[in-house]
């Protein structure tokens, strides 16, 4: 961990302990040491990047029991690149004309609207990057196969079905039935499963592509991965030599991809759960009995396996609202980052699954010191206006970059 801190301390920044999970925003995940290993190794090399792809596809057809794959700069890029092919197929003046898709005989894709959502960037967005047009089915929180079955035509060249804590937990079809209709047409779907454990389950639920994160689960470097139907796949592959190009991976995301993979498959599952499992016990032990404190572990929406802290806020209690225990931790020494993108119905998560060994007694121990420092100190202020100026600062400082 020192040679972490080192860096980030050189370049003037803080040394963050991440509470929130497996965040791009925070850096996803910490890098696995045989990524690391082998990133280092094929830095100072040259490489066929092509061929170095064709491994990767057959390390990923392993691991996803798919047909074949590729790895590309992110999953966000990973869908753009997966609708372009499914319009376009392996027609090369098709895919130098993306965006442009006149003379395209199929460019609607099809999406839930309760999966339109936002991962820092609206996922309908990296579908008309393409130059796909969004067709929503259903409402935000109910969509039904009827719907879904009305809404394909001869103009529908895919389907996008997102698996995330984003998402509307409920009244969305479920992927098997979802996967069932499309194929009835002839409709690929595209599963966007960029934070999910299960390499495999998608693909056998009827997914046609299903695309990952190398840098969250997995442990790898910044990357996408794209799995699933051979064509599918060449035809999003083939992308690079349009819109792609400005989506490339370098050689180091490949093959810090395939050393990920290589790392999961070797990996004691069972060993990093009871990790996990010990920090929830300790942070959630520790909380027990504080005034307005109520802190419960819940398990992942998506049915990952992993836990978490949900820690509810009782202002009148408590002294302090749930975004003022978040942004008194977040500028803190050292600055804790929990899992807040809810804060506003007075709660947040703790996350275990990223944490360097005896930072989850930090984590405690600052979460006490706050806490306990809040007794008889009201809120101050209108508490959707104080929500508001937090998001409001938030994207000022972003508008102000590089500055």
């Amino acid at each position: 961990m020192k040679s972490n801190e080192d860096i980030r301390r050189r370049l003037g920044l803080r040394p963050v302990i991440n509470v929130s999970g497996t965040m791009t925003s925070l850096g996803a995940s910490i890098v696995v040491p045989e990524a690391v290993q082998a990133v280092a190794e094929v830095l100072p090399q040259f490489v066929e990047i092509t061929d170095l792809q064709r491994k990767a596809s057959a390390r990923i057809a392993k691991s996803c029991a798919a047909e074949a794959g590729f790895v590309t700069a992110s999953a966000s890029a990973g869908i753009s690149l997966a609708v372009a092919g499914a319009m376009t197929g392996d027609d090369l003046l098709a895919i130098e004309r993306l965006p442009d898709t006149a003379g395209l005989p199929k460019t609607e894709v099809l999406l839930q609207v309760g999966h339109m959502v936002s991962y820092g960037a609206p996922v309908d967005q990296a579908v008309r990057l393409a130059g796909a047009k969004v067709v929503p089915v259903g409402t935000a929180t109910s969509a039904a196969g009827y719907q879904l079955d009305g809404a394909i035509t001869e103009r529908t060249a895919g389907a996008l079905y997102v698996v995330s804590h984003h998402v509307v937990q409920y009244g969305q079809i479920p992927l098997e039935e979802f996967a069932a209709i499309c194929r009835a047409k002839g409709v690929p779907v595209i599963v966007d499963a960029a934070s999910e454990y299960d390499l495999t389950g998608f693909l056998a639920k009827g997914a046609d592509l299903v695309i990952y994160s190398s840098h969250k689960f997995l442990g790898g470097p910044t990357a996408g991965i794209v799995a699933g139907r051979e064509d599918l796949v060449r035809a999003a592959f083939l992308q690079n030599r349009g819109i792609g190009r400005g989506m490339k991976v370098g050689k180091e995301g490949v093959v810090g991809t395939i050393a990920a993979l290589d790392a999961w498959e070797k990996r004691d599952h069972a060993a990093a759960r009871a990790r996990e499992d010990s920090h929830l016990k300790l942070w959630h032990e520790g909380l027990a009995g504080l005034p307005g404190v109520t802190a419960v572990i819940e398990p992942d929406p998506t049915d990952n396996p992993l836990d978490r802290i949900k820690v509810t806020i009782d202002p009148a209690k408590a002294g302090l609202a749930a975004w003022d225990v978040a942004d008194r931790l977040a500028a803190g020494d050292p600055p804790v980052i929990v899992r807040d993108h809810e804060v506003e119905h007075n709660y947040f998560y703790l996350d275990p699954c990223n944490q360097h060994d005896g930072e989850a007694q930090v984590v405690l121990e600052r979460l006490l010191a706050v806490l306990r420092g809040a007794a008889g100190d009201p809120p101050q202020g209108d508490a959707r206006e104080r929500l508001l100026a937090r998001g409001r600062k938030g994207l000022e400082s972003l508008l102000r970059f590089p500055r």
